[in-house]
C-alpha cells in the first residue's frame, strides 16, 4: 500500500514494478511473432543461457532496442534446427523471426522471453545477402575478374590462408608433399579464422599481407575443410568476395563442403569441393606440363637410337665396301703395272734386236768404207737410242699419271678421310673392333677420331634389335 509523506501519496519502487508486471501480464497474455535483427546473441558458456540484444533499424538508424531471454534448453533446440536448415548455428548479426512473450521482472526489468525462432525465415534473409553480393559484383563488372587472370604454367609457390590445426589444411599438404611424382612446391601458411564473425576481417588481413610480398607467390589458396557446412555465410560477404575477385593473383579455394557455392568460391579462379581435390588440381597442372615433355624425351631417345643404329649399319657397309673396292683396285693396278713393265722390257729388247740386225745389214752394204760405216753406225745408234729413250719416258710418264690417280682414289677412300666425315674407329688391345661380340664388360677401348682418340672402359653393351 502507498504511504503518505507530506500529504503526498508515495509508492515504493517494488510496488511500481509489480504494477507494471501485473499490467503487462494482463495485457499480453500469449506469445506473438516478432521480426528483428539479433545484434548480439550473448551466450553464457557456464549456464548455457542466452541474453540476445534485439534491434530494429530504419534508414541505418536504431528505432527500437530490447533485451531478450533464451533459456538453455530452448537455445539448444533452436540451434540444432538452425544447423539442420541453414547449415549455420544461431549467431550474431542475422535477421530472425521469433515467437516470444513479454515479461517484466522487478529486478531484471522488461525483456522478451524467446521460445521459437523460424530458421527458414533466416535462410531467406541469408540468401538475399548472397544474391545481393552477386548482383553488386556483376554490376561493377568484376565477377569474372579473377577467373580471367593468366594461370601459371607451373604453380610452384603457394600462399595458403588456413588454420594450421585444420584437417583440411593437413589433407592438402599431405597430397602436395607425398605425391608419387616428386613434384616440389614452395608454400607458406598465413593463419586466419575461417568461419564466424572474425573470418571476413581475418582473411582480408592476410590477403593484404600476401599482396605486400606478391612477387614471391604464384597463387593464393584458401583452405578450410573439416568443418562441414557450418559457418559458411561469411563467404557470401560482399567485401570478401570483392577482394578475391580483384586480387592480382589467381585465388583457388578448397573450403570443404558439397552444398551450394558461396559467392567467394564463385568469383575465385578455381573452386574445389575439398582441399584434397584442390591439391590434385595443382598436381594435374604439373602433369599437363611434364607428361608431354616426358613423351618428347622418350621419342627423342628412340629416334636418336634408331639413327645411331642406321648410321652404324651404314658405316659398316661403307667400310666393308671401301675395303673390298680398295683391294680390288690395288690388285688390278698391280697386275696392270706388271704387264706394262713386261711389255716395256720386251719392246725394248725387240727394238734393240731389230736395230742390231739393221746395223749388221748396213755394215755389209757399206763395207767399202770403214770410216763411213763407223760414222753411220754411230749416227743410227744415237738416233735409235734417242727414240728409245723418248718412248720409254712417255711410257713411264703415262703410267706415272695412272699411279697418281690410283693414289688419289686410295687416299679419298682411306680411313683418315672417313674419320673426317664424322665416323670413328674402335680398337681393343690394338685390334680393330668389328662387332659387339669382340668386346666384353671391363675391356678398355680406344675410340679414334679425326683429331685424336678417347679411352673408355666398357660398363655395359647391348646389341641392336636388327642384329639380335
Amino acid at each position: 500500500m502507498p504511504e503518505i509523506i507530506q500529504d503526498k501519496k508515495v509508492f515504493s519502487l517494488f510496488e511500481v514494478a509489480s504494477s507494471i508486471r501485473k499490467t503487462l501480464a494482463e495485457r499480453y497474455t500469449s506469445s506473438f511473432w516478432i521480426k528483428a535483427d539479433m545484434n548480439k546473441l550473448n551466450i553464457y558458456a557456464q549456464s548455457g543461457h542466452c541474453f540476445p540484444e534485439l534491434v530494429e533499424k530504419k534508414d541505418g538508424r536504431v528505432v527500437a532496442e530490447l533485451k531478450a531471454l533464451l533459456w538453455r534448453d530452448d537455445y539448444n533446440r533452436i540451434n540444432k534446427e538452425f544447423i539442420e536448415v541453414l547449415h549455420e548455428p544461431l549467431k550474431d548479426g542475422i535477421t530472425i523471426l521469433f515467437s516470444a512473450r513479454i515479461q517484466f521482472d522487478p529486478v531484471f526489468g522488461l525483456n522478451l522471453r524467446i521460445t521459437e525462432i523460424d530458421p527458414w525465415y533466416s535462410l531467406g534473409e541469408l540468401e538475399k545477402e548472397k544474391h545481393l553480393s552477386i548482383s553488386r559484383l556483376q554490376k561493377e563488372g568484376i565477377f569474372e575478374a579473377n577467373k580471367n587472370l593468366s594461370f601459371p604454367l607451373l604453380p610452384k609457390r603457394i600462399a595458403i590462408i588456413s588454420v594450421e590445426s585444420s584437417k583440411g589444411y593437413s589433407d592438402f599438404m599431405k597430397v602436395l608433399n607425398e605425391n608419387s611424382w616428386d613434384y616440389n612446391f614452395f608454400h607458406m601458411l598465413f593463419p586466419a579464422f575461417l568461419q564466424g564473425d572474425k573470418a571476413v576481417p581475418s582473411i582480408l588481413y592476410q590477403l593484404n599481407r600476401i599482396k605486400k610480398v606478391i612477387a614471391h607467390f604464384d597463387v593464393v589458396a584458401i583452405i578450410r575443410g573439416g568443418g562441414g557446412d557450418i559457418g559458411l555465410t561469411c563467404y557470401n560477404n560482399f567485401d570478401l568476395a570483392k577482394a578475391i575477385a580483384l586480387y592480382p593473383l589467381p585465388v583457388i579455394t578448397g573450403i570443404g563442403h558439397s552444398t551450394n557455392e558461396t559467392v567467394s568460391e564463385m568469383v575465385a579462379y578455381k573452386n574445389a569441393i575439398t582441399p584434397t581435390e584442390l591439391a590434385d588440381f595443382l598436381l594435374q597442372r604439373y602433369h599437363e606440363f611434364t607428361v608431354p615433355l616426358q613423351e618428347a624425351e622418350n621419342t627423342l631417345i628412340e629416334k636418336t637410337n634408331r639413327l645411331i643404329r642406321e648410321q652404324r649399319s651404314s658405316l659398316f657397309n661403307v667400310a666393308r665396301y671401301l675395303k673390298s673396292v680398295t683391294k680390288g683396285m690395288i690388285s688390278n693396278y698391280k697386275n696392270e703395272l706388271a704387264y706394262t713393265s713386261k711389255s716395256l722390257i720386251q719392246n725394248s729388247r725387240n727394238t734393240v734386236s731389230g736395230q742390231v740386225v739393221a746395223i749388221n745389214h748396213l755394215k755389209k752394204q757399206i763395207s767399202g768404207s770403214t770410216l763411213n760405216l763407223i760414222s753411220l753406225n754411230n749416227q743410227i745408234m744415237l738416233d735409235k737410242k734417242s727414240k728409245l729413250s723418248d718412248n720409254a719416258r712417255n711410257l713411264f710418264r703415262n703410267h706415272n699419271k695412272e699411279m697418281l690417280n690410283i693414289e688419289k682414289i686410295v687416299n679419298i677412300m682411306s680411313p683418315v678421310h672417313v674419320l673426317k666425315r664424322g665416323y670413328s674407329i674402335t680398337t681393343v688391345n690394338g685390334i680393330l673392333v668389328k662387332n659387339i661380340n669382340e668386346v666384353k664388360k671391363g675391356d678398355r677401348i680406344i675410340t679414334i677420331l679425326t683429331d685424336g682418340s678417347i679411352s673408355s672402359t666398357i660398363t655395359s653393351s647391348k646389341k641392336s634389335p636388327d642384329n639380335e
